[in-house]
């Protein structure tokens, strides 16, 4: 793998991928981080928090105020501990970017890998590559979800056999306009549940309130042949009922007969209105 060349934080964290096994774990070195850097985490942590009465679900909120982490950086472990005996889900800290067999390796055994750097003040308000705040504030809530959390584990399992028949793609999309752009439909009206929506102020915002976006129920084949957005806010956001609708639909799909089917097409464009598309008007 290909390390990417990035300016460092502050703390000196910054694509430092010294001392990094096999498995690409790291020690955090909580002591390591700034005080300025825990300013902007809180900051950050202040502004995203604000939102979630009104835009983030019931199980995000839920799992946000169980870990407690607007006062600073949080500490892994202690973090891993909370999370442990609501799921048994833990934490691990990384680099940055590690290979994809590296990554199903640790959901598959209920393991979190979190980048350990926070972004410079400056990246604010838009980031090119995920940091600790977004991989900690975006994700973690949602594991202490139990039946998110099973999903999740059965995801990387399912990471083996797509990098077998090339197929990571189409994995890689089910995991986009899921865990990082989902949104559910609840009593109170649509929320998300995602963490590239939830670690972002303007997205947080625009899923659920722009008329510009469409919104398609969830359905797994049409997740897995759609292309997504990489540089800006999505044109299309899925919507689930439920997160058990996640796990079943895993637990009752033939990948495998979906990869050989659709792997070698291009996928429908990122708005693509697809026959069969219910869609969810707000």
């Amino acid at each position: 793998m290909q390390k990417p060349q990035v300016e460092t934080s502050t703390s000196g964290l910054r694509g430092d991928y010294a001392g990094a096994g096999p498995d690409y774990v790291v020690d955090q070195r909580l002591k390591d981080y700034t005080p300025e850097e825990h300013a902007l985490w809180r900051t950050l942590y202040t502004r995203q928090s604000a939102l979630m009465q009104d835009y983030a679900s019931a199980e995000f909120r839920a799992g946000l105020a169980l870990l407690d982490a607007g006062d600073g950086i949080p500490d892994f472990a202690a973090a891993s501990r909370r999370l442990s005996g609501k799921t048994g889900w833990t934490l691990v800290a990384v680099p940055g970017f590690i290979p994809d067999d590296v990554f199903f390796s640790h959901l598959a055994a209920r393991r979190f890998p979190v980048t350990r750097w926070l972004r410079m003040p400056e990246e604010i308000d838009y980031l090119v590559e995920p940091d600790v705040f977004h991989d900690f504030f975006g994700h973690v809530p949602m594991l202490t979800d139990p039946v998110f959390a099973d999903f999740l584990q059965l995801y990387g399992r399912l990471g083996e056999q797509a990098l077998a028949l090339g197929a990571l793609k189409m994995l890689a999309r089910l995991y986009w306009y899921t865990v990082e752009f989902g949104l559910i439909r609840t009593n109170e009206g649509l929320r998300s549940y995602g963490a590239g929506i939830l670690s972002s102020a303007g997205e947080t915002v625009y899923c659920i309130q722009s008329q510009t976006p469409q919104r398609v129920a969830f359905d797994v084949e049409r997740v897995m042949r759609t292309n997504y957005m990489i540089d800006s806010f999505q044109k299309t956001y899925f919507v689930i009922d439920g997160t058990a609708q996640l796990f079943d639909a895993l637990r009752t799909t033939d990948f495998a007969a979906l990869y050989r089917q659709y792997r070698d097409e291009p996928g429908y464009a990122p708005d693509a209105q697809v026959p069969g598309d219910r869609r969810i008007h707000i």
